[in-house]
């Protein structure tokens, strides 16, 4: 049987997030852990984040991070909202906080106007650059929710983009890591398929 760990660190909504893969999850077993023997042990892990990345990034012990790092490079992986930004290079968020270098690019503060509204809160496309099996049965431009301030302009990595104001990376995928800007667990019938597709992934 398949084991999928949500990465508990103290930050994200582990909640939403393990419930949304438990419904579409036919033979998985879904956990939400900060336990290291038990995400070492994961087949798959899902890596969380909301709030500040500076808040997020200290919430790391360094036990933990050490996990992380090392289970992230080698274990199908899926990072939502700013665990998508911490395996970025780096963030101008709080001053400048150094990501865990994992992923291309750099995240920079969404530029508002009158009628740019920041933070971007709500529906939104999701245009595609390239094909990936997360991405299959769901049409491009589908529509996903998005809560940020901050979002990645930039990488190699690229495999969506959304447009607020300016044009974003709204996810990014490098071997055996997909990440994800826009939050699946509310972005409903496109979110949960995202998730059912995570669930199917093989790498």
């Amino acid at each position: 049987m398949t084991q999928v760990v949500v990465i508990d660190y103290g930050m994200g909504n582990l909640h939403s997030v393990s419930k949304a893969l438990e419904a579409v999850s036919v033979s998985e077993t879904i956990t939400v852990s900060s336990d290291l023997e038990v995400i070492k042990k994961s087949d798959k892990l899902v890596f969380p984040g909301v709030g500040a990345i500076k808040d997020c990034m200290e919430a790391f012990s360094v036990d933990l991070k050490e996990t992380v790092l090392e289970e992230v490079k080698r274990k199908p992986t899926l990072a939502i909202c700013v665990g998508m930004q911490m395996l970025l290079e780096s963030s101008e968020e709080n001053d400048g906080v150094e990501g865990l270098s994992i992923l291309d690019g750099t995240v920079t503060k969404i530029q508002s106007s009158k009628e740019i509204k920041v933070p971007h809160m709500g529906w939104n496309q999701v245009k595609f650059l390239k094909d990936h099996p997360l991405l299959k049965n769901i049409d491009d431009s589908s529509f996903f929710y998005f809560v940020h301030s901050y979002c990645c302009l930039s990488s190699k990595d690229a495999l969506t983009e959304t447009t607020h104001g300016e044009r974003f990376i709204s996810s990014l995928a490098k071997d055996n890591i997909f990440a994800v800007q826009f939050h699946p667990e509310k972005s409903q019938t496109a979110g949960l398929e995202l998730y059912k597709n995570f669930l199917d992934w093989s790498v």
